[in-house]
């Protein structure tokens, strides 16, 4: 259930800030060099760069308004709490932040064709795959469904046909970023797969037929 406004007024700052927790909360950019947290989020904004220019307005009227003014306390409390290094205090992280995301505006990138970094990358670079994933085929997968299959089609009863199209698009490019079975095999656990595939089947195999059983709904 979503408990976040309407008006949520720092949206993309707090999707931004969430980068940051996979990375153990602490912010560690430069004004010469980012982090791993904002470096992940940079290469998912240059998929969209309109989500940065949101960020940065978000962070400049954080700033203006003032961190502990009390007319925005209760957006405050929705976004992530993360530790400043020692010295440095959260509106100056901030504004560090901001002048990367100016930088990242001014001076687009293309799209990386690299694997992600960290778990947050993963997963908001592959959103219904790890939807799919941590959703239906999770540790407590055997108290609800009798095989996969069934958690599968429960999935597919459940989602519209764009769903289904971009799913079947992000398990093509998901097997293709992950050329060892080993690799292959530590992705799927951080989009958050609890089980294991079906007796006899390996991963990328039932993740394979998984897109063609998906393809074959789409064109039904």
């Amino acid at each position: 259930m979503n408990l976040t406004p309407s008006n949520d007024r720092f949206r993309e700052l707090r999707r931004l800030l969430c980068s940051y927790e996979a990375t153990g909360y602490v912010f560690d950019d430069t004004e010469d060099r980012s982090g791993a947290a904002l470096s992940a989020y940079l290469r998912q904004a240059a998929i969209d760069p309109a989500c940065a220019a949101e960020a940065a307005a978000e962070i400049e009227d954080l700033l203006e308004t003032g961190l502990f003014n009390d007319a925005i306390a209760d957006d405050v409390d929705l976004l992530p709490h993360i530790r400043p290094p020692r010295g440095k205090t959260v509106e100056g992280c901030l504004a560090v932040i901001g002048g990367h995301l100016r930088q990242f505006l001014a001076e687009p990138v293309a799209p990386s064709q690299t694997s992600p970094q960290t778990a947050w990358e993963w997963k908001e670079r592959f959103p219904e795959l790890s939807h799919l994933l941590g959703a239906y085929f999770h540790q407590d997968f055997s108290l609800e469904y009798s095989s996969h299959r069934e958690a599968l089609d429960d999935y597919m009863s459940d989602i519209s046909e764009s769903d289904l199209r971009q799913l079947a698009d992000e398990i093509h490019e998901f097997l293709s970023l992950n050329a060892s079975d080993q690799l292959l095999k530590k992705s799927a656990v951080t989009l958050g797969l609890s089980i294991l595939p079906p007796k006899g089947v390996r991963l990328r195999q039932w993740l394979a037929d998984v897109r063609e059983i998906v393809l074959h709904q789409t064109a039904g």
